[in-house]
């Protein structure tokens, strides 16, 4: 296999892909490095998810995105990307994790569980689903707690938590209320998240106020038990009865990875990375950043139909620093 390239991408969701795209096109040696199926990602989103964007705003390289609603499901997202990579025959490592991306003299080397590559530059578009917000209580270790949720079935006829109020939350809330779940939902703030789906977010609330679905706001969760919940709410403590914690709480990008890279991170709770947007190139010279990873703790500032022109962006200043030695 070969080891040496002139980019190496890291992350296969639809960023990465098209970064992979565009490095094609302009004759640039890639490989694209993924941990999972092609966008991991999106196979391990809830299998119902709809999209917040319209089909035309997660296409990439101006490759039609045709879905039978306006906005795609899960389903159709994952044909649609892997179609792209099959199709282009894009040079795509799945199921390999990248373990570090250290540059030396004016290449880097990226090592993975499996192999060390080196490459002039490194594209990072690993997004931020990995790492979820925990909740930081006793009892968040027990098998019941988890913070990503898939199939409202396995929660029929079940007493469900659901800790949160963003789109995730709500989604996984209404669907497992329709499959027989009893759902009561935990809410921090004093209402449903404003940035929830426009057409969802009304479900919600008239399913609150009719009281299928029983909320709790401006409270959390102070620990979990084998067959209870133990709330801090306005009313004091609260001990609810429950079988399941779904703690969907938003996730984190991997600072620690970006770190070790050398990448600057803000001091502040944004911890933004430090990268030139006219470019994407970090301080670290040759090594880029593009997608959601961009924003930092700010994950709701950056999608695939705002970050898409990053692979673009990132090509065009690359054949520029071709004509400077290695």
């Amino acid at each position: 296999m070969k080891k040496e390239f002139d980019l190496i991408i890291v992350g296969g969701g639809p960023i990465g892909i098209a970064c992979g795209l565009e490095a094609k096109k302009k004759g640039l040696s890639y490989l694209i490095i993924e941990k999972g199926p092609i966008v991991n990602s999106l196979f391990n989103y809830p299998v119902n998810m709809q999209f917040f964007s319209s089909s035309e705003k997660l296409e990439i390289d101006e490759i039609p995105f045709i879905s039978k609603e306006a906005k795609p499901k899960r389903n159709e997202a994952l044909e649609y990307y892997r179609r792209i990579v099959t199709s282009n025959k894009l040079n795509i490592n799945l199921f390999e994790k990248v373990g570090s991306v250290k540059k030396i003299g004016e290449r880097f080397q990226t090592t993975t569980e499996k192999e060390t590559y080196e490459s002039r530059y490194v594209i990072i578009a690993t997004g931020f689903y990995d790492l979820p917000n925990k909740l930081n209580v006793p009892g968040e270790e027990l098998p019941k707690v988890s913070h990503y949720y898939n199939d409202p079935h396995f929660f029929a006829s079940q007493k469900l938590a659901v800790v949160g109020a963003s789109n995730s939350a709500v989604d996984a809330a209404l669907e497992c209320w329709r499959k027989g779940a009893d759902v009561t939902m935990i809410i921090r703030g004093p209402e449903v998240g404003q940035r929830v789906k426009y057409w969802v977010r009304p479900d919600i609330i008239n399913r609150i106020e009719e009281g299928s679905i029983k909320a709790y706001y401006n409270s959390t969760v102070s620990e979990v038990r084998e067959r209870e919940i133990i709330l801090d709410s306005p009313d004091g403590t609260i001990n609810i009865e429950n079988d399941f914690v779904l703690a969907l709480t938003g996730y984190m990008p991997n600072f620690k990875f970006l770190e070790n890279m050398g990448i600057n991170l803000s001091q502040d709770k944004k911890r933004l990375p430090d990268y030139n947007p006219e470019t994407m190139e970090t301080n670290v010279e040759g090594l880029y950043l593009a997608g959601v990873i961009c924003g930092g703790m700010e994950t709701h500032k950056w999608f695939i139909e705002n970050s898409r022109v990053h692979a673009k962006t990132i090509m065009a200043h690359i054949v520029k620093e071709q004509s400077v030695p290695a």
